[in-house]
């Protein structure tokens, strides 16, 4: 389980957060240099990358359910106060992303992004839940989000940047095997 966890955590630093990027990039050199590129496979290869992080995900979360009910809590967050972003952000971090099993609508690059930022709503949803029931519970100071606008702010131009990187290695990476092949 610590395991998973680790490889979890790599992904959503290295992949996940960065979706919305990736795509934005993948977009703006499908405009720009038409089929030059194979913006197209790595679309799907997002899409698969998608699919399978939200599989998993979901996979754990039942099991983490199970194994300890009172960590997770959900019936509390799925009926508390705070209901509603709860299922937000189910819905959007782990229902939407399914939906790329549809092939039409997973190579559509507008779709792919919606599916993105409802990914990273969910996240952020989720921390809304966090905090907001820790105030509404007393559980936290005043001072306990001191500096949390800076952290989001460098953690969005972090990822914009690294999701560019990321799009161009993966470009770079694919047209290398089409010139070999």
């Amino acid at each position: 389980m610590e395991l998973y966890k680790r490889i979890i955590e790599i992904v959503d630093a290295n992949l996940i957060h960065c979706l919305i990027p990736v795509i934005l990039t993948l977009m703006l050199i499908q405009l720009i240099f038409k089929n030059r590129f194979e913006t197209k496979r790595i679309l799907n290869l997002i899409c698969w990358i998608i699919i399978t992080y939200t599989i998993i995900t979901f996979i754990f979360y039942v099991i983490g359910m199970t194994i300890n009910p009172d960590e997770h809590a959900f019936i509390n967050r799925a009926n508390g106060p705070y209901w509603w972003a709860y299922w937000v952000m189910l819905l959007s971090a782990l229902i939407l992303p399914l939906t790329l099993f549809i092939k039409k609508l997973a190579s559509k690059f507008w779709y792919v992004l919606l599916v993105a930022f409802g990914m990273k709503s969910g996240m952020y949803f989720e921390r809304l839940v966090i905090i907001t029931t820790s105030f509404h519970r007393d559980y936290q100071t005043e001072n306990g989000n001191v500096g949390l606008m800076e952290s989001i702010l460098y953690e969005i131009g972090i990822f914009f940047i690294q999701g560019i990187i990321i799009a161009m290695l993966t470009l770079g990476v694919f047209e290398i095997i089409k010139r070999k092949s």
